[in-house]
Parts: C-alpha cells; structure tokens; sequence
C-alpha cells in the first residue's frame, strides 16, 4: 500500500521558468501564497481514491476490491466477506474502518463478537460456516458526511491481511437536455465580438443560408455597440472591453441546448460546415466532450503534456503541435487530442464545469483546454470546416487584440500560481 509521490519534473531549454516572472523582491510572498492555496486545494479536492492496493497472493479472505460504495452516514452490508481455510479448532477475525462503524446483524449470545457499533470489530468462531454467515451480515456506516471520498476497511484473519476500499458517495441527480427532433433543438451557435459588425454581420448571413432557424448567440464587449439585427438572435451587451474569456462565458452560460458549436466572429459558413456531422459523432461517442473542425483547410490541434512534479515547485506543461493521442475508431478523419482551433461542438454541461478564466482577456485559447486537462475528452476532425473571412485591418481592434509584453509577463505570472507550473513550454 501508498500513496504515488511526485519528483520534481524536467524543464526543457524552451521553456519558461515561470518563477522567473515574477519580480524578485514578490517572489517569496508569491510562492508562500501559492504553497498554502495548493495545499488547501488539494485538501479541498482529494478524495483519497489513490493508495495504491496490492492484493496478497494465496489468500484464504474474500472481499471486495472494487465497486463498494456507500452513501454517507447511511448502513450498508459489505458484500463478498468470507474466510476459505481448513479444518481448526477456532476462526478469529478483525475487522476496521477509519471513518465508520461496523455491526454484525444476527449474532446471537453464543458468538463472540465484540466492538458491535465500533470502528474495529472482532468475531471468533468455531465452526467456518458460522463465521461466513456472520461475515455475510457485516454492516458499514460511515461517520463523516462527506460527498465523495473513501475509507480503507482492514481484514486479518490469522497471519493474512487484506485492505479494501469503502467508496463514500452522495448520489447525484442527472441533468438532461431534450434534444428534440432537429439539429435547431440540439444546437446553438455562440461567439464573441469585439467591433467587427461587419464580419459579424458577414457570419450571421453565412448562418443563414445553411441554418436559418437555429439560434445564434452573441457576446458583445465592444466600445459603442450597436444593434445586431435578425431573427433568433440574443445579442448580450457587455462593459467594454472584457476580454475573450469573459465574453466565452457570458455566450455559454446563455446556452440551453444539449450542445452548443463555437465560431470566431470572423468565420464564414459554407457548404462543409455540417453541423449535423458533429453532432453524429458526440452522439456516437458519449464521452467525448469537444469536437474540433477545420477552418479553411488548417486543422489545428494540439497535444499536451503534463507532469505534477514536486508540491514546492510545481509542473511541467508543454503544448505540442499537429500531435495526437490515438485516433478516434470508426471516424477515419478524427483523432483525440487535447485541444482543437475556435470551430468546435461542444456539450454544454462539460464547458461549464470547466469554465473560461476571466482574467485571460486579450490573447487566449489554449489556456481553456488546459484547464480542462484530464477533464474534457477531445477529437478533431479535418473533415469539417468552415470559412475564414479576409483579414481586414481594424486599428483600435488591434490595439486591444495584440497582446503587449507586459501581458503576456502577466499571464506567465498567473500560470505560475493558478496551475501551479514550474515551467511551461508553447
């Protein structure tokens, strides 16, 4: 039994040492702030589901190894408890928990059982059968009130012992999306603007022609809005100048399909841009959470790769391009990979778990996908696309678009406490 410990992790000679972001009269304040907010962090989110478990070879005790889950402060038998040995003149077991108590059903004056309603439990026997019938009657309740944790039970019988787990769990409601009966019920297109009225306008009229019923939501942070014209169409005004990422939050928290397709407000639909296509492959595989196209013919996806390194210094990240996991079976275009360019479907519920951090306001995109590592499961399939539209110069546009070097200094610095980095390599 134990718990994997992390060793400090390897920055390449491309990376940025993120420590070296932060001005050094800062840094020790910093990194002691970051140092007890990862240690709450992992306080708050540790479920204690990773000790390992060895299971001992030639072993006379029966239990269960996986899948024995508990609400909490809630009695429940223990299945699979029992003892195969031979022929002797008493059977002696112990049984413990740390976060519960433990209570034979059914004992009678002549067993032996002592610790009834404890966290340790003895029964001695003098026949096998009997010792199984009382084992089969065991019962767990756990003493916390916690909703997603564990508690190692312990079992010795003689010379051999095992440990299993004890899954504490609240039971959850689902939430459902009525699909309906068309792709203007299950599918809502969402994007941000910043001042380009015109591409935008250019877009909505793309919509149109292939979707002329589904909806369209916009999230407008612009200096001077001005109305967005058409029919099922939410316009969202913003305070100017709120960024990307509080703009990808306002359009995604306004969505009530089951999924929702994401586009630049400088794309163009054309006749490769099948929504339904999309949505064939999330409904074929569930688990997927995003699927990313193309736009034009550059299919951008990314793969990252991550290690926890050590609770003082942090990880390691690195993006790696045009880099897959596997493919993705039975779609000869698609493979897994961890994050895709701005055309994407997505399931609404999954987007929202992970979220769009507000701070990152001028330049972002990757940064989603990274927090939503080990938590969304993404593909990309070249063979969806959709338009880009000529690149027009705007020069207030991009004087808040261009992303200066104090911004990206700040970025680097948040990196280095949010996620906890030692170094990152893009």
């Amino acid at each position: 039994m134990g718990i994997f410990s992390h060793t400090s992790c390897s920055c390449t000679g491309k990376s940025i040492v993120l420590k070296n972001i932060i001005p050094e009269d800062q840094l020790d304040e910093v990194l002691k702030r970051r140092a007890e907010e990862y240690r709450k962090q992992r306080n708050r989110t540790n479920t204690n589901l990773d000790v390992l478990l060895m299971a001992p070879s030639n072993s006379p005790l029966q239990y269960p190894i996986h899948g024995f889950t508990v609400e909490p402060l809630t009695k429940s038998l223990i299945p699979g408890l029992a003892v195969h040995t031979g022929t002797k003149e008493l059977y002696k077991v112990f049984l413990s928990v740390s976060y519960g108590n433990l209570l034979v059903h059914g004992a009678t004056e002549t067993d032996l059982v002592v610790g009834q309603g404890q966290n340790a439990l003895n029964i001695s026997t003098t026949r096998v059968d009997r010792l199984n019938q009382l084992l089969s009657q065991v019962s767990y309740t756990s003493t916390i009130y916690r909703i997603n944790t564990r508690d190692l039970a312990n079992f010795t019988f003689e010379d051999h012992a095992v440990m299993f787990p004890i899954i504490i769990k609240r039971s959850s409601m689902p939430v459902l999306y009525d699909p309906g009966t068309d792709i203007n019920t299950q599918v809502t297109v969402a994007t941000k603007t910043f001042l380009r009225y015109k591409e935008l306008n250019v877009l909505i009229e793309s919509i149109r022609k292939y979707y002329k019923d589904i909806k369209i939501i916009v999230a407008d942070d612009s200096l001077n809005p001005e109305r967005v014209i058409g029919s099922n169409i939410e316009h969202y005004i913003m305070p100017p100048a709120q960024g990307w990422f509080a703009g990808r939050n306002l359009a995604v928290s306004q969505v009530t399909t089951k999924y929702f397709l994401w586009v630049d407000d400088d794309f163009q639909f054309t006749s490769e841009t099948k929504i339904e296509s999309f949505v064939e492959i999330m409904e074929a595989v569930p688990e997927l959470d995003i699927v990313g196209g193309a736009v034009n013919n550059d299919q951008f996806y990314f793969k990252l790769v991550y290690e926890n390194g050590d609770m003082e210094e942090g990880g390691c990240l690195s993006r790696v391009f045009n880099t897959i996991h596997q493919a993705l079976p039975s779609y000869p275009h698609c493979s897994l990979v961890d994050g895709v360019v701005n055309f994407f479907l997505a399931r609404t519920d999954s987007v929202r778990r992970v979220g769009f951090d507000p701070v990152l306001k001028r330049v972002a995109h990757s940064e989603f996908f990274m927090d939503g590592l080990g938590e969304l499961l993404v593909a990309s399939c070249g063979n969806i696309k959709i338009g880009h539209q000529a690149h027009v110069n705007h020069n207030t546009y991009s004087e808040y678009r261009t992303q200066k070097k104090t911004d990206e200094r700040r970025k680097l610095a948040h990196h280095f406490f949010k996620n906890h980095l030692k170094c990152v390599e893009y």
